[in-house]
């Protein structure tokens, strides 16, 4: 089964950037999506981007125009570049595949830790 690692998180100031990565355990080409999730304390988690294997970009209203998701194949690596964050994109943030070939989605990481200071 392929396996998906985060990194990336930490603190930062509101307005400030981080970039997240997702390696992968396999090719990325083996992967139909990868989407990156986050949850809050005390909330759901929630999509926040995702890339198709053909390297198409979706973003939820609540990120648009500030979190930019994109690929290296060459590492086996999905970033979730976050500008001019928030306080409410605290969350822990996961990644997440569906394998081509198969209706279910990988097993859950660890997640990243997020945290933006107002």
């Amino acid at each position: 089964q392929v396996r998906l690692a985060e990194s990336g998180g930490g603190l930062v100031q509101s307005g400030g950037s981080l970039r997240l990565s997702c390696v992968a355990s396999e090719s990325l080409y083996s992967l139909r999506l990868v989407e990156w999730y986050r949850q809050a304390p005390g909330k759901q988690r929630e999509l926040v981007a995702s890339v198709t294997r053909s390297g198409s970009p979706h973003y939820e209203a609540s990120v648009k125009g500030r979190f930019t998701i994109s690929r290296d194949t060459v590492k086996d690596t999905v970033y979730l570049q976050m500008d001019s964050l928030k306080p409410e994109d605290t969350a822990v943030y996961y990644c997440n595949a569906l394998p081509v070939g198969t209706t279910q989605h990988t097993s859950w990481g660890q997640g990243t830790q997020v945290t933006v200071a107002s």
